[in-house]
């Protein structure tokens, strides 16, 4: 989430004439994450979002962000729902880009989760993929191991200014990624975005799971890495260590719901280190492309660099879960 379109309130209150919730009572501009502009908006004592989908939202991909949304809340998985406007759609145009109103999704995000809270994540992430493996919608990952060259080749050049030793760093991580990845995975729709700030807890008790907006058709095994890359290291980050506890525990609460097959065990690490690389290329290329007078909190593409280092040196699943 971030802000890149500034609001007032006489334009939101034009938005929501093309919805039938009420008056605006207050509003504000929510300055975390990098995609799209998000606002907290309060409605007749009703609390909602209000997202502006941004440059890098394609707004073809729009309807299967809305219909994964609408679909996980009535199969009872915590997800925040979209709204429907006047004209029974949860799109609406406005100024020439595209928005979305969803519900209020409770809680907040805890930045230091424990062993336990992994566990729970780990039973809600397996639930949700099990849930998606029916969907018939589709959308490709446009961050796949197939984008990170080009992606790479786009910011090889400044790449140095953030890190003298990250062109070389990553050229090694990325051909070992490219040689090694795997073909054929058990595979669904998945989140591919679970950060802290995207799970939310109210008092203790997971919650539910927000910011749908870089769900794609992957490999499951490939959400469990992001998800070790996400939640499962802890310190500074020039002191970064993986903690086994909590993978263990992620691992223990997802497999009592979904098993994991031989295949996907056996490329975990592989996994790992490709979504570990994924996150410092996309990351590092918004350090580099920052946008004039945006509101937004850039995350620091070093955090990745130690955690690539561990997913290079480790032998296999066992250096994750035992």
């Amino acid at each position: 989430m971030a802000v890149y379109t500034k609001l007032n309130q006489s334009k939101i209150e034009e938005i929501l004439s093309n919805y039938n919730l009420g008056k605006l009572d207050t509003f504000k501009g929510i300055e975390e994450g990098i995609e799209n502009t998000n606002y907290f908006l309060s409605v007749n004592k009703k609390k909602f979002i209000l997202t502006i989908y941004e440059k890098r939202v394609k707004s073809e991909d729009l309807p299967f962000f809305s219909d994964l949304m609408s679909s996980l809340k009535k199969a009872n998985f915590k997800c925040p729902a979209p709204i429907l406007n006047n004209k029974n759609r949860t799109i609406t145009e406005f100024s020439g880009k595209k928005l979305m109103i969803v519900s209020f999704l409770e809680g907040k995000a805890k930045q230091n989760l424990s062993p336990a809270n992994c566990k729970t994540i780990g039973t809600e992430v397996a639930k949700m993929h099990e849930i998606t493996k029916d969907f018939k919608m589709k959308r490709q990952n446009d961050l796949s191991v197939k984008s990170w060259r080009n992606l790479f080749n786009s910011i090889k050049d400044k790449s140095s200014n953030i890190h003298k030793d990250l062109p070389k760093l990553i050229e090694e991580n990325l051909k070992d990624v490219e040689k090694k990845w795997p073909s054929n995975l058990p595979k669904g729709i998945i989140h591919a975005d679970l950060f802290h700030d995207n799970i939310f807890f109210k008092e203790e008790n997971f919650n539910g799971i927000i910011d749908f907006y870089f769900s794609c058709e992957d490999f499951f095994a490939f959400e469990i890495a992001i998800c070790f890359n996400a939640l499962c290291f802890d310190g500074s980050k020039d002191n970064l260590s993986f903690n086994v506890t909590k993978a263990k525990n992620f691992i223990d609460g997802y497999t009592s719901v979904r098993n994991l097959t031989d295949q996907e065990k056996n490329n975990i690490k592989i996994l790992s280190q490709g979504a570990a690389l994924r996150f410092l290329l996309t990351r590092m290329f918004d350090e580099l492309n920052k946008i004039d007078g945006a509101i937004v909190k850039v995350k620091d593409p070093m955090e990745y660099l130690k955690r690539l280092e561990f997913h290079k040196n480790s032998k296999n699943h066992e250096d994750y879960f035992f």
